[in-house]
């Protein structure tokens, strides 16, 4: 019986606390307070000139890209603009200017990072070799804070 009577008080509370919130939203756009004034005794910062801040640009994030794309800057990207970003990159892989892309063009990278770590020109990599062709890793930053202290050091 006392668990039910918990159980009702709890679901009371939850709408209660939704209602609450909910009707604090509702006049949250009414003005409060105006800001304090400036105080007198502040003279150092009411005497210092306004900053002058930069204007926020109407061109949107959007309207940047479209224009990017719109070459010929008539209003409208055509399929052509639309896909001259990967005609370039087709072209940087397309090393012999045939117009096909066979597998060692498109995997020019690995197939020059294989080339120069197999030093004896075998066309197998040894361990050393292979060891040659890691990833390099950036160097990780030292903490701007010195490690604590142990006591027992």
């Amino acid at each position: 019986m006392w668990r039910y009577l918990a159980g009702g008080m709890a679901a009371l509370l939850l709408v209660a606390g939704g209602w609450l919130i909910v009707g604090g939203q509702a006049h949250s756009g009414a003005p409060t307070s105006a800001p304090p004034a400036a105080r007198p005794s502040d003279t150092s910062v009411a005497s210092a000139p306004a900053p002058d801040l930069p204007e926020a640009s109407d061109v949107t994030r959007a309207h940047r890209r479209f224009e990017r794309f719109d070459r010929d800057r008539d209003g409208k990207v055509t399929r052509a603009e639309y896909l001259e970003p990967r005609r370039k990159a087709f072209a940087k892989l397309d090393r012999d200017g045939d117009g096909k892309l066979s597998f060692d063009e498109w995997a020019a990278r690995t197939v020059d990072r294989f080339a120069a770590a197999d030093r004896d020109r075998s066309g197998a990599l040894d361990e050393k070799e292979f060891a040659a062709t890691a990833p390099k890793r950036k160097q990780r930053r030292a903490s701007p804070c010195p490690e604590p202290a142990h006591a027992d050091d």
